[in-house]
This record gives C-alpha cells, sequence and structure tokens, in this order.
C-alpha cells in the first residue's frame, strides 16, 4: 500500500532523506539521495535517526496535540487568540482547520519515513552490519511506526468502545513510497489498533533493552518502551490483564523506577520510560511554540495560551497539601490576567523541555487500573496507588477506604489526573472511561458542554482528517459531522 496523496507523498521523501535539517542537526547521510541513503548500515541509521527527528515537530510529539489534548478535556484553560485552536476549544473546528491539517501531514512524515528504514534496510548489502544491529534499526523504525499510529489515531478517531472499534480509523500506509500514487481507504479503528500491536509485538525481541547513553536509553526505543506502549494500547482497550502484566514488566525492570521527587522533569532519569528529546537546536519550537511556549506565562517568554482550569484546580484542593499542585507558578496570561501555569515546561526562551511520552508513573497507575477492574479492591492497587500518594505528601489508603470497585477506580482516576496533567493524557482517558470531556463544573464556562458535544462518540471529540486530503483522496471517507 502506497502513500495516497502524490503532494505529500513528494513532501514525505523529501522529509526522509532531508530529516528536517532545519530542527535537527543530523550527520551528513541523512540528506543523501534515496538510493545513497541506503548504501551501508551507518547511512540507513542515519534515516533512522531522521524518522526521530520528524517526531519532535510541534505537530507530533511536540507539544501541539498534547495541549490541545488537555484542553479539549478539563485540565487546561485555553485562553490564546490562534483562531484555529480556538475552534476547537468550543467545539466547531471544520476540515479546514489548519492546525490539524498538519497534524495528520506531520505524523504521516513520521510514518513515511519509518517505512523507508522497514522496507529498505533489509536490501542493505553491507559485511559490517551485523545481523543484530539490522534487525534492531528495523525494530526501532517499527516501533516509531507504532507509537505514531497510536498518537494519530487517538486523535482522528473514536475511542475503540465506541461501535466495537468498528469506526473509521487511519489509512495504514505499511510501505515506503516508490512513485505509485495509490488512494487508499481509512482502515477501522480495531485495525489500526492490531497493526500498532503486530508492530510492537515484533519488535520487542529485537529492541536493546538499553544503551550505552542515558540519553538513549531514555530517547530511543527499547524493550521497556514497546511493552510500556503496550500497556497503555491495552488499557485503552479495556484488555486490563494485558495491560498490568506488561506495567509490571517495565516496573519490575532495573531501568525503570519512581523518581523520589518531582524534580525529574526534563532530567533523563530512571522515570523516563520514553521522551522525545529536545534541545535548543532541536525542538518543537521550529513551529509556533512548544510545550514550554503553552505552558509559560507571557511575562516568562511564554504565550500565555494553556493555564490551569478552575476544575483542575479544585481537584488538587480537595485535598490539601498535595505536592503536586506546588509543580505552578503565576503568570500573565494571554488576556492579560494572572493565571496559574505548570513548571513542568519551564523554558519558553529556549523551549528545551523534552516531550515526557511514557513515564514510570504512567505504568503504576495502568497496573493499578486494571487490577482494579479484574480483582475489584485489592491490595495491589491500593499499594501502587499509595506509592504515589507518599511522593505527594498525602496520606495512604487502606482497603477500607473503598466500599467498591468503582470508587477504588474514581480514586486512581483522579490520581492519574493529578499525575499526568499537562503532559496529554487527559482526553483519552476521559474518553475510554465513557465520560464527556467537558461538564458544567468544568472550564471554560462558555464553551459548550456535556452529553451531545463533549462525550465519546460525539461527532466534535475527534479531529476531521483534513478536506484538502479528502480532495485528492477518492477513497478517504470524512468523520461523521464533518
Amino acid at each position: 500500500m502506497k502513500i495516497y496523496k502524490y503532494l505529500i507523498a513528494a513532501v514525505f521523501v523529501f522529509s526522509c532523506l532531508t530529516a528536517c535539517e532545519d530542527e535537527l542537526e543530523l550527520d551528513p547521510q541523512q540528506s543523501l539521495s534515496d538510493q545513497s541513503a541506503f548504501a551501508d548500515g551507518a547511512t540507513a541509521e542515519g534515516v533512522l535517526i531522521g524518522a526521530y527527528s520528524l517526531m519532535q515537530d510541534l505537530d507530533v510529539f511536540g507539544g501541539m496535540p498534547q495541549v490541545v489534548s488537555d484542553y479539549m478535556a478539563d485540565n487546561v484553560n485555553f485562553v490564546g487568540t490562534f483562531p484555529t485552536l480556538q475552534d476547537i476549544n468550543n467545539f466547531n473546528q471544520l476540515a479546514t482547520n489548519g492546525s490539524t491539517a498538519n497534524w495528520f501531514r506531520d505524523g504521516y512524515e513520521a510514518i513515511t519515513s519509518a517505512n523507508l528504514v522497514i522496507d529498505n534496510l533489509p536490501l542493505v548489502d553491507d559485511p559490517n552490519l551485523l545481523d543484530a544491529d539490522r534487525a534492531r534499526i528495523i525494530a526501532e523504525a517499527k516501533f516509531i511506526r507504532a507509537i505514531t499510529y497510536f498518537h494519530m489515531i487517538n486523535l482522528f478517531a473514536q475511542p475503540v468502545q465506541v461501535n466495537g472499534g468498528q469506526s473509521l480509523g487511519l489509512p495504514l500506509v505499511l510501505e515506503a513510497f516508490t512513485g505509485e500514487v495509490t488512494f487508499p481507504s481509512r482502515a477501522t479503528v480495531e485495525e489500526v489498533h492490531q497493526q500498532i500491536m503486530a508492530d510492537l509485538n515484533a519488535a520487542l525481541p529485537d529492541l536493546n533493552e538499553s544503551f550505552g547513553a542515558n540519553i538513549e536509553t531514555r530517547g530511543r526505543a527499547t524493550q521497556g518502551a514497546a511493552r510500556a506502549l503496550l500497556s497503555r494500547l491495552y488499557l485503552y482497550r479495556g484488555e486490563w490483564q494485558q495491560a498490568a502484566d506488561l506495567a509490571d514488566q517495565v516496573i519490575s525492570s532495573s531501568l525503570y523506577a519512581l523518581a523520589p521527587d518531582y524534580t525529574f522533569y526534563d532530567q533523563l532519569t530512571s522515570e523516563d520510560v520514553f521522551v522525545v528529546v529536545n534541545s535548543d537546536q532541536d525542538n518543537g519550537s521550529t513551529g509556533s511554540g512548544g510545550w514550554d511556549n503553552y505552558y509559560e506565562g507571557s511575562d516568562q517568554n511564554g504565550r500565555g495560551d494553556a493555564t490551569f482550569s478552575q476544575n483542575l484546580i479544585d481537584a488538587f484542593m480537595a485535598e490539601p497539601g498535595d505536592l503536586r499542585f506546588d509543580l505552578k507558578e503565576n503568570g500573565v496570561d494571554a488576556q492579560g490576567l494572572t493565571s496559574f501555569f505548570t513548571t513542568k515546561f519551564n523554558d519558553a526562551q529556549n523551549d528545551v523541555s523534552d516531550s515526557p511520552i511514557i513515564r514510570t508513573t504512567e505504568m503504576y497507575l495502568n497496573r493499578a487500573e486494571a487490577l482494579a477492574e479484574l480483582n475489584g479492591v485489592n491490595q495491589t492497587s491500593v499499594d501502587l496507588i499509595n506509592d504515589l500518594r507518599t511522593r505527594a505528601g498525602l496520606a495512604a489508603y487502606t482497603l477500607g477506604d473503598f466500599a467498591s470497585t468503582q470508587e477504588l477506580i474514581d480514586v486512581i482516576l483522579v490520581e492519574r489526573r493529578k499525575e499526568l496533567c499537562f503532559e496529554g493524557h487527559r482526553r483519552m482517558d476521559l474518553l475510554r472511561r465513557g465520560l464527556p470531556l467537558r461538564t458544567a463544573s468544568s472550564l471554560p464556562a462558555s464553551a459548550p458542554v456535556g452529553n451531545g458535544i463533549s462525550s465519546p462518540g460525539d461527532d466534535k471529540v475527534i479531529i476531521p482528517i483534513p478536506q484538502n486530503q479528502v480532495d485528492l483522496n477518492p477513497n478517504l471517507a470524512q468523520s461523521p459531522g464533518y
């Protein structure tokens, strides 16, 4: 199956071979021609690094979709001035939205870059390329393809719980572009999920457990990262045993551990399972901002667009003394008002914060939630949550604190919200549990709320396929409501 749009296909190939040289200082082999890019193992690995570079883009894992995912829900109050982003905030986005069109285009650039490696590396004739290295490079490319598809399916399609996974998903583009333009239709959500599983399970045996350099252990695909991503996927699907078991494998690894406090952000510690690593030359700010830029006040060189919602403030204030609530500062927002901003991303001048894609903390939360679904009120789930609460300076729970399974699950979801706020998880955590993104008590109060507008299955909780893509591909169906 080939990519279906000639213009974007050309952009994909160019991007894969140049690896967005304006975003990352790369070795010379990453700007070679298609033929010479796979002349040997070293140049082929250069193309792989180019695929990692494409993940840093603002509109992939560089912060923009993640910020939107928190303000479409109830964690963030969006007060920015971008009309396309305001439209999403107000649930009246159109298929011509330029911001979300970038998400689609740039996500497929990363996928197609991975496809180049997967298809071409087996053909490389290099006696110096060890079989283990060849397999590892291909496995890393499969991880990149899997995590990018997972990221995109969560944006552009309904959760798997809607229509039993038979809702429209995304085109599965699984081969490198070779010059032939075809027009694939959208696979179902279930089919995309199955492809993600297939890529990760195929990659697992050939991925490194770790690398010699810590920055690579945290910032490249590893066995731990693949297991952690599978745990998240199974959690989102409600396949509890698999989610719990894979999370436990990550927790049990000596490479990963809960940080003792909250100074781990942007530090590449054992708290990090997989991050997209940035620098001042190589980050999401090559677009219209980045994590830091949106999450800092205008008096701190940021845009001041994304502040704490009152609903999130209330969630923290329900238990005074929560140290996670200390990860905030006062700043001037885009409307000139003093508001709370997170300090998880705190250098808008340089936009150098790494993208925290998968953390050890999430594995504790995944396992606790999955075991509660399987076993009801149980000691292991309570212990896992207590480890997080102790770090947060809060009192531990006992089994007697929960009269029902649902009470325990509700507490786990609150802990998940407070641990992972501003990291892009909240939207899917609500949708996969069948909950609306907004309620009458959520901010901004001026935005539409409630059933029929922001619940799973509602049209505007997902991002439309860009209209220019639909116009060019006769087989590409638009999502309902657009």
